[in-house]
């Protein structure tokens, strides 16, 4: 292998004979197994696996120059990481007992047959993904630091919580498996999948697209394309999304809400890294990586038998869960500032001062939005604004309006146990309106402004009923 080729091999293949090794790498890329090296002389393979990070290793026991079973102490012994699959004629149990005694992860007798090969192959290079994941793991969380600060340039945020999924999305970003992300909508599940993308080594293409609402045919043209005459208009080949992201990562958005047939065809390809394009007869080969979002809970569709069990399963090896706002509200101040500088850039205007009690205001709110709620109220206020202080009128009207809508229903259920726990018997209006009075001046950390905007009453009305209790 040149200087110029990669440092990193999935497969070595060690034998003597180069029809063997021909014969063994048209396999392993007819699977979709790339990045396969070859040696026929023995003594090269320690000087080899020095300099290159190799997967797995496929040995032959009867070569010149070195014993096979030499060469698999020696690779084991210095080398413990690599698994190594013994391919050999020799078809004796104490051979392949003392193979795996001295560390080897298989034994295939020759003529090996092609599916055997492959499994073995593919089992040991699973294996060792998943090692390297955990050690990854390991040592991501044993430091604050990031390896790829660049990565996450996009994510404005100050709390743990981020940092903490951060340094996952490092451990698991040159794994082969597929990745979900969970959360509610706007929390920035596209911006992570891109992370996942920009963490692995190299450059990498990304293609992102939604299939909520895509029927069979659309998705199938859309994700695997279609050859000339697959269907009435299909004047020429198309490629589909799959080819433009070979080599790097496929976003699918929204897939909870996939069809079932197309689940079938998902499954397939993460499966087999095969599909069919529409009208193909054959299957066309792909190494992208899978990357799904929802904002739905698959679990719960899986019971009720709209999403297929086989295919959750796929993506459980890796899952991102982004919490929403209301749950790392140390980000809305630097998201606030952040927004009014991007926002005021978009207007032409200089960026206008905020009064205090507006992170105040908004830490009160749970944002059913999240993020992009936030960008929006900001582009808004910022877009009224004429100078002097930012006013906190539109942020209020907005607020009190969602704050309405979202608890017309719940607010008096929630509101009568938590007074019971508190009064611990039914309440006079008077003690009720103390707990409330109470309760939002909490919310608001003591700002009577937002405390009354909670409640739905004027700053005045509040301080008259405060300076009743006062007064007794």
């Amino acid at each position: 292998m040149s200087d110029s080729e990669s440092r990193k091999v999935s497969s070595l293949l060690v034998d003597d004979e180069p029809q063997v090794l021909i014969s063994y790498s048209f396999m392993l890329k007819s699977a979709g197994i790339k990045d396969t090296a070859t040696l026929e002389d023995p003594r090269m393979v320690i000087p080899f696996l020095s300099e290159h990070k190799v997967s797995v290793i496929v040995l032959d026991l009867t070569m010149p120059f070195i014993p096979g079973q030499d060469l698999l102490k020696d690779i084991t012994r210095d080398f413990p990481e690599i698994p190594v699959i013994v391919a050999t004629a020799t078809d004796e149990i104490e051979t392949a007992v003392e193979c795996m005694q001295n560390g080897a992860r298989d034994y295939l007798v020759k003529p090996v047959e092609r599916n055997r090969f492959i499994s073995s192959i593919k089992r040991a290079l699973d294996i060792r993904n998943l090692e390297n994941e955990v050690s990854a793991l390991k040592e991501s969380l044993l430091t604050e630091n990031l390896r790829n600060e660049a990565a996450f340039s996009h994510f404005i945020t100050a709390g743990k919580k981020m940092f903490v999924i951060f340094r996952y999305i490092e451990a698991i970003a040159d794994s082969p498996f597929p990745v979900l992300i969970t959360g509610e909508t706007g929390v920035g599940k596209e911006l992570i999948a891109k992370a996942i993308n920009l963490s692995g080594t190299g450059n990498k293409s990304f293609v992102a697209v939604s299939v909520s609402g895509l029927d069979d045919s659309m998705f199938t043209d859309t994700l695997f394309g279609h050859k000339k005459g697959a269907f009435t208009g299909a004047s020429s080949h198309r490629e589909g999304l799959i080819s433009q992201a070979e080599g790097g990562t496929l976003f699918l958005d929204e897939i909870g809400d996939l069809n079932a047939q197309s689940q079938i065809k998902l499954l397939r390809l993460i499966q087999e890294k095969e599909y069919y394009p529409l009208g193909a007869d054959l299957p066309e080969k792909t190494d992208c990586r899978i990357v799904a979002a929802t904002n739905r809970d698959l679990k719960t569709l899986v019971k009720e038998g709209k999403f297929r069990k086989d295919l959750y399963y796929r993506f459980v090896a890796h899952q991102v869960n982004i919490p929403p706002l209301r749950e790392r509200k140390e980000d809305i101040p630097v998201l606030l500032h952040y927004f009014l500088k991007d926002a005021s850039k978009s207007f032409k205007k200089k960026i206008p001062t905020h009064p205090p009690e507006l992170i105040t205001l908004l830490s009160t709110y749970d944002f059913p939005g999240n993020v992009r709620e936030l960008q929006a109220l900001i582009y808004d206020a910022v877009s009224r604004h004429k100078g002097g202080v930012l006013s906190m009128k539109s942020f209020k009207n907005v607020i009190d309006l969602e704050r309405e809508d979202l608890e017309e229903d719940s607010v008096e259920a929630e509101d009568s146990v938590a007074i019971d726990q508190y009064l611990d018997s039914f309440p006079t209006l008077k003690r009720a309106e103390e707990y409330l009075i109470e309760r939002a001046l909490g919310f608001a950390e003591g700002n009577q402004g937002i405390a009354a905007s909670i409640l739905g009453l004027t700053r005045q009305a509040l301080n008259k009923r405060l300076l009743r209790r006062k007064n007794g």
